[in-house]
């Protein structure tokens, strides 16, 4: 929060987000405070602030803010009174001529927190202890944000931005026996929900990270790297000629297509000239091979925590599958690709990709590839795996 941030909610003596003491002397009432802020019961999902050296009134105590005054509030976050600690910022801000100390508390992601052992609240003027029901709301916040990622909310976006005619046309169909459509004859709404690509927030139904992969006009606007850079190199090195490129984004029922189609307008094909009565032909890839990488690099790849997209970098000796996101769960550097191993930090989509018929059988896919590579004649496949990302490499069958 920025100071002019800060002196604003200092005036407004209504917020239920800051409380005033003037002074630190009752360490236990700021951290009561410190706690109720974390818990957000009211879902604010913004900072509560504690200023300390002022009045109930909004005015100036005059109180000297000292560097050990900074001290002794910010060790509050962690001298095992609150639990789990808070996170936490303490500032000196100005108004007018005399200081004020400011503790910015962040909502929790990991509600209830307690102050020495119990649960602390505000809610409007009210500050006090968590009755059980509404513990019982807290614990359920923190097991939503204990999903996966990929059922999320995400509260800047509404259902106009979900394609809904792509999401009945492919999806619903893919995902529902038409016996059951027929019969159930549920609201466009009602089907979101219970395919898991809405979800309720805050009184209203919000897409999940889930629904914006799969019927998102245009998801990368609210998951940066929802999206596949396509570059086709004249050469064997990123400074050589670029012959074609392209963006891939959108609905995955047609974004993954286009892509597909784009890839395979790509792939050249030789005949083999053989004794006998006709020629074999041979691509320089195997195109099982291209397609089982690229569906994995979408399926398994990181949409959390980077804004990078998944490349494939065409050159005239290789192809690049980069994606972002390292190993995951039981995956490791060491067993990657193994036979029967595998995890998912996306199992939703897995789920999602799975119905659209882009995956037949989970776990397979590096098998697969494998196979179809050494069929095809091709070196074998090559995987560098990076605690942020996983590349792979197809080499041309020569």
């Amino acid at each position: 929060m920025t100071d002019a941030e800060l002196t604003g909610l200092l005036s407004d003596l209504e917020s239920d987000r800051c409380e005033r003491k003037e002074s630190a002397g009752d360490g236990d009432k700021i951290r009561q405070a410190i706690c109720a802020f974390a818990n957000d019961l009211p879902n604010h999902n913004a900072p509560g602030v504690v200023f300390v050296g002022v009045r109930d009134n909004g005015t100036v105590a005059g109180l000297a803010v000292t560097d050990q005054l900074l001290l002794t509030l910010s060790n509050m976050k962690s001298d095992g009174n609150i639990t789990p600690f808070p996170s936490l910022a303490v500032r000196k801000i100005r108004v007018g001529s005399d200081e004020v100390a400011a503790v910015i508390v962040e909502p929790s992601d990991a509600p209830p927190v307690r102050f020495k052992g119990r649960v602390s609240i505000r809610v409007g003027p009210r500050r006090d202890f968590a009755t059980q029901e509404e513990e019982r709301r807290l614990a359920e916040k923190r097991r939503s944000r204990d999903l996966p990622f990929d059922l999320h909310t995400l509260v800047s976006a509404d259902l106009s931005d979900l394609d809904l005619n792509v999401f009945s046309r492919t999806y619903l169909r893919a995902s529902v026996a038409p016996e059951v459509l027929e019969e159930n004859q549920r609201s466009v709404e009602q089907h979101l929900a219970s395919l898991r690509l809405a979800r309720t927030d805050n009184g209203r139904l919000v897409p999940t990270v889930l629904g914006l992969l799969v019927a998102g006009r245009e998801p990368d606007c609210f998951i940066p790297g929802a999206w596949v850079q396509f570059l086709r190199i004249d050469g064997t090195g990123l400074a050589d000629p670029v012959r074609d490129a392209a963006r891939f984004s959108g609905p995955l029922p047609e974004m993954l297509p286009q892509l597909e189609d784009k890839l395979r307008a790509h792939l050249e094909t030789a005949r083999d000239f053989v004794s006998g009565p006709g020629d074999i032909a041979r691509a320089d890839y195997p195109w099982v091979a291209i397609q089982q990488l690229v569906r994995n690099a979408l399926l398994h790849r990181n949409y959390d925590s980077t804004s990078a997209p998944v490349r494939v970098l065409w050159f005239n000796d290789r192809i690049e599958i980069l994606s972002p996101g390292g190993p995951y769960g039981q995956v490791t550097q060491q067993n990657f690709g193994q036979p029967g191993v595998t995890d998912y930090r996306n199992p939703h989509f897995a789920e999602a990709m799975h119905n659209l018929g882009y995956v037949q059988k989970f776990g397979a896919g590096i098998a697969l590839a494998r196979r179809q590579m050494e069929i095809n004649g091709n070196p074998p496949l090559e995987f560098v795996v990076e605690a942020a990302n996983i590349l792979a490499t197809l080499r041309k069958a020569v």
